[in-house]
């Protein structure tokens, strides 16, 4: 005779009220994850092993807070720390435990042609220096005239798209322009490789 089988016990996660293993996909996944490690910490180890991480920079902070004091202290401090507070500025954690650096303060300049005849030149990271992009974006249409917008690039960041090749006098234009803009920081992409300006 066969056996009968037994219903699936599906367990619901406390907070957004999914099966735990979908969790991730729910609406927010950030206040699911303290109920996640103290109930079903087998089902996502990679967030056991952050919040681990994370006890063990914050103990290393506070030790660094109170002040070790001696070469033998800092020395014994320094490993368990892993990185100083300066970089610790610098490098911002990411959900899922990715590190994203700092971006570099730099223009990238890139020509991109259409239907053959066509050209585009797109002006990325002139707000990196303080810029405004709606103000850029006129300038170089009056100067260049030509139409020039305010665009989302592919990466969900604005850039400006400038209708032609205007490539060969916007470096001059730009450190003229904006002279908090060294020109060492404009960058050109040429068959797909960056090139410095300068």
């Amino acid at each position: 005779m066969a056996e009968k089988p037994q219903p699936v016990r599906v367990l619901y996660c406390g907070v957004c009220g999914l099966p735990a293993e979908y969790c991730e996909f729910g609406p927010d996944f950030e206040k699911c994850k303290p109920w996640l490690i103290q109930n079903v910490p087998n089902l996502y180890p990679d967030l056991l092993k952050e919040a681990n991480e994370r006890e063990a920079s914050k103990a290393a902070d506070q030790l660094q807070s109170v002040g070790i004091s001696g070469a033998d202290g800092a020395a014994a401090a320094a490993p368990s720390g892993g990185t100083s507070t300066s970089k610790q500025e610098e490098v911002k954690r990411l959900p899922g435990g990715k590190i994203k650096k700092k971006e570099k303060q730099e223009i990238v300049i890139e020509k991109v042609v259409r239907n053959k005849r066509k050209c585009v030149t797109i002006v990325k990271g002139l707000d990196h220096f303080g810029v405004k992009l709606s103000d850029a974006s006129k300038k170089l249409g009056k100067k260049f005239a030509t139409g020039a917008s305010v665009v989302k690039g592919p990466t969900e960041k604005e850039q400006i798209d400038v209708q032609g090749d205007i490539s060969y006098d916007i470096v001059e234009f730009i450190t003229e322009t904006w002279p908090d803009v060294p020109e060492t920081a404009i960058y050109f992409i040429e068959d797909g490789k960056k090139v410095a300006a300068a």
